[in-house]
C-alpha cells in the first residue's frame, strides 16, 4: 500500500522557521516528481512547491519564492521530500499536504498528482 506520511507542523510566531518532512513507504518513488500544497481554512487548495523526478529542477508559487526552499533524499530504501519555510507569516496558515506524480516535472497542478499525505497543520501567529 502507498503510503506518504507527512510531519513537523506546528505553532510557531510569524518570522519563525519550519522544516516539514514527508517519507513516502510502499513502492520506490525514486521516478516520482513530489509537491507540497497546502489549504487553509475556506480556501481552496494551492500549490507551494515541488521538485521533478530527476531531483534536478524545482518549482514554487510566487507566494514563498525566497523564502521556502524544497528538496529530496532518495536512498535506496526510503524517499524523503522536505519543505523548509523561513519568514513564515499568518497568511502561511494551513494545512500542508506532500503529493507525487509519476515521472512528472514538478507540476502546480494538483491532479496531476497521483498519491497524497493526509496533511501537517501549520500556524503561524502575528
Amino acid at each position: 500500500q502507498v503510503q506518504l506520511v507527512e510531519s513537523g507542523g506546528g505553532l510557531v510566531q510569524a518570522g519563525g522557521s519550519l522544516r516539514l518532512s514527508c517519507t513516502a513507504s510502499g513502492r520506490t518513488f525514486s521516478n516520482y516528481a513530489l509537491g507540497w500544497f497546502r489549504q487553509a481554512p475556506g480556501k481552496e487548495r494551492e500549490f507551494v512547491a515541488a521538485v521533478d523526478w530527476a531531483g534536478g529542477t524545482t518549482n514554487y508559487a510566487d507566494s514563498v519564492k525566497g523564502r521556502f526552499s524544497i528538496f529530496v533524499s532518495r536512498d535506496n530504501a526510503q524517499n524523503t521530500v522536505y519543505l523548509q519555510m523561513n519568514s513564515l507569516t499568518p497568511d502561511d496558515t494551513a494545512v500542508y499536504c506532500c503529493a507525487a506524480d509519476h515521472y512528472g516535472p514538478g507540476y502546480a497542478a494538483d491532479y496531476e498528482y497521483d498519491y497524497w499525505g493526509q496533511g501537517t497543520q501549520v500556524t503561524v501567529s502575528s
